[in-house]
């Protein structure tokens, strides 16, 4: 549907709804104009953005919306979270760092959410709530319970990739989801006519999802366009994208200068301030204009309430810092070595089957990625689950931000999604929702938001893929707090660390080696689990400590029974999480050789070695037999001719050099 800018004309039967929307749009501005005095007074730190002017496309947006219906928001989404039913005090506590705030003052002003009243989350990043939005709504479709998502961003997004990938994932997924920009014609500073030279009517064409347009200082209008294009979606009628034209009398931050906006322009556009429209609507329906003050002098009490208490409490206490970074993890305990006897089986089977055994077990798991439904995956390893799981194994478009802001939206919303990025070189193309999303989340909601999701990936370096395809980023992906990295080495812990990231209740890179996919090993049986977070020593030795993870272990190994015959007795140790660090198992091993080589297909520079290496410093191992050495690709991209290649990739070889020098020292 296309429809035209709506006003609406409002009859007596209506006066009782109407003043309560005007109790909502009054609770925004008087929250918003507290906070603004409170920031100006420095009670509240950080950044401000507010919505005042902007409070009835917030209110009349979220009028048809039921308790487990969804909400995203941005960076300016006060007025958005109170109109979905957050209160005032938490808030207010939230916006001044206090413990007993919303997020428990980790979020601030930005990031206020409360997944328990479909609050996904105000967000600091422009565009990033659009694809959270589609991972909401996923959830709901997949739960078939008629719920809807609305997704408010302003008309500065639309210039972001996120907002294209999230609408046409949207579309492609016919997903219960209204798009609802609040057009207030400014992308921070600049004007939109500066920004844009489409209309978004035809960006909704353009995709294939219906478009509505609504006066937005207009609740009314706002409240009955909503009902209407809610009501479709519930039975089942796709997205839609809804602009409503507004404005905002504050400048994009609390201290903006605003020297791109003339006085006369906020003047005039404050002549359709929406609490002035409505009360000149709730007139025309008989209500006494003494209805409306009481409502104000109520909300204004609410308000002085929420400040005094919010001052009243307490800022977190430094002990709790590392409080949210994770969910705890529940216990799983090493297993048993596997049978002599056991069947043999390859990586690319563990995959699968790992995959095949949690989506059985739990229905709140499914998996999503290009081409991983009927196409089975680049390399076959998903072949035959969309059959068997009609619905949870969904092929995507070639859009990594909106995989991965579905995953995040989903896992928030009660799911456990697997979600794939083809090549792990393509993990930066969709950084953000790794970075600022998945890994942060949890810490800035003060625990609220869950995030049990998996990123499965894969890399390789040694047959000429070149510098797109080869990269082994670990240490990009480690040095995020909250990311949990995972590199098995061998079938069976491919097998019991993937089904134990999909289990786990933190976001899990699983990052797989594809030159492996095809190496044999014993098949554990299906109830097989490996606890992430744990090394394993695959090797004793006494002489040297050799630390490495995925494929490079296997050179490890070679190169270790290489020394043996020469009589030097290298321990080898298999990381097999990267990030949290299994400090303890590397410690020991190293009190007993005294001695530490780190080998790595990640360029040396900066990596998990280095880490290591300090590790042993800040551990008290200052006086080695020999000096950590890493092994490792020089700081230059992967080769892709085959000689250069050669050159720059360790080998058995090249470790086995390295251990003979350690031990000759």
């Amino acid at each position: 549907m296309t429809v035209a800018p709506q006003t609406t004309g409002v009859q007596p039967t209506h006066a009782e709804q109407l003043l309560e929307m005007y109790r909502r749009m009054s609770r925004i501005r008087r929250f918003e104009q507290r906070a603004s005095d409170l920031y100006k007074a420095t009670e509240i730190p950080g950044f401000l953005h507010l919505s005042i002017g902007q409070e009835a496309s917030a209110v009349g947006a979220c009028w048809p919306l039921r308790d487990t219906d969804g909400i995203t928001s941005t960076h300016r989404g006060h007025g958005h979270v109170l109109a979905k039913g957050l209160d005032t005090a938490s808030m207010m506590a939230e916006l001044m760092g206090k413990e007993a705030g919303t997020c428990h003052g980790r979020g601030g002003s930005m990031h206020i959410a409360d997944p328990g009243l479909g609050i996904y989350g105000a967000n600091g990043i422009v565009g990033a709530g659009l694809p959270i939005a589609t991972g909401v709504a996923t959830a709901a479709k997949l739960r078939d319970a008629g719920d809807v998502v609305v997704a408010f961003f302003g008309d500065g997004a639309v210039a972001q990739g996120m907002f294209h990938e999230a609408v046409n994932l949207a579309a492609v997924w016919d997903l219960p989801v209204v798009f609802l920009c609040e057009n207030n014609h400014y992308s921070e500073f600049s004007p939109a006519a500066e920004q844009h030279r489409a209309p978004l009517s035809a960006r909704a064409a353009g995709y294939g999802i219906d478009y509505a347009q609504v006066d937005g200082n207009d609740v009314l209008a706002v409240a009955g366009i909503m009902s209407d294009v809610v009501e479709r979606i519930r039975q089942g009628g796709g997205p839609v994208l809804v602009e409503a034209e507004t404005y905002r009398w504050h400048g994009h931050y609390e201290g903006d200068p605003q020297r791109y906006r003339s006085p006369e322009e906020v003047t005039e556009a404050k002549e359709r301030d929406p609490l002035l429209v409505a009360r000149r609507q709730l007139a025309a329906a008989g209500v006494d204009a003494s209805q409306a003050d009481a409502v104000d002098e109520e909300i204004d009490k609410e308000i002085d309430a929420a400040v005094e208490w919010a001052r009243s409490l307490p800022e977190p206490a430094p002990e709790t810092l590392h409080d949210y970074v994770c969910a705890p993890r529940t216990a799983v305990p090493q297993p048993a070595p596997l049978p002599a006897e056991a069947e043999v089986f390859r990586s690319m089977d563990a995959v699968r089957l790992a995959l095949e055994h949690e989506l059985a077990a739990d229905p709140s798991v499914f998996v999503a990625g290009i081409d991983v439904g009927a196409g089975g995956n680049v390399f076959g390893l998903t072949r035959g689950l969309a059959q068997a799981f009609p619905g949870r194994v969904r092929d995507t478009p070639i859009s990594e931000s909106a995989i991965l802001g579905a995953a995040v939206g989903a896992a928030m919303a009660g799911m456990r999604p697997v979600v794939e990025i083809m090549y792990m070189d393509f993990i930066g193309v969709c950084l953000d929702m790794l970075l600022n999303q998945a890994a942060k989340l949890r810490f800035m909601t003060g625990g609220r938001a869950s995030m049990p999701l998996v990123v499965r990936t894969q890399f390789g370096a040694g047959r000429s893929s070149g510098s797109q395809h080869s990269q082994s980023l670990e240490a990009l992906l480690a040095h995020i707090p909250g990311l949990t990295v995972v590199m098995p080495s061998n079938p069976a812990d491919t097998y019991g660390m993937l089904r134990a990231a999909i289990q786990d209740p933190n976001p899990v890179v699983f990052v797989e080696n594809r030159l492996q996919y095809g190496l044999k090993g014993p098949r554990p049986p299906a109830g097989h689990l490996i606890p992430l977070g744990r090394a394993k020593v695959v090797r004793e030795g006494t002489d040297i400590t050799l630390v490495s993870w995925s494929r490079m272990v296997q050179d490890c190994l070679a190169a270790a029974e290489l020394l043996s015959a020469e009589g030097i007795s290298v321990e080898v140790v298999d990381l097999r999480t990267v990030a949290p660090l299994d400090r303890e198992t590397v410690l020991t091993s190293l009190t007993k050789t005294n001695r530490l080589v780190i080998a790595h297909e990640a360029v040396r520079d900066f990596g998990v070695g280095a880490e290591l290496s300090a590790l042993a410093v800040d551990e008290g191992f200052w006086h080695l037999d020999a000096p950590v050495t890493r092994v490792a690709p020089p700081p230059v991209p992967a080769p892709y001719a085959p000689s250069l290649e050669r050159a720059w990739l360790p080998s058995r070889d090249t470790i086995a050099e390295t251990l003979r020098r350690i031990a000759a020292i």
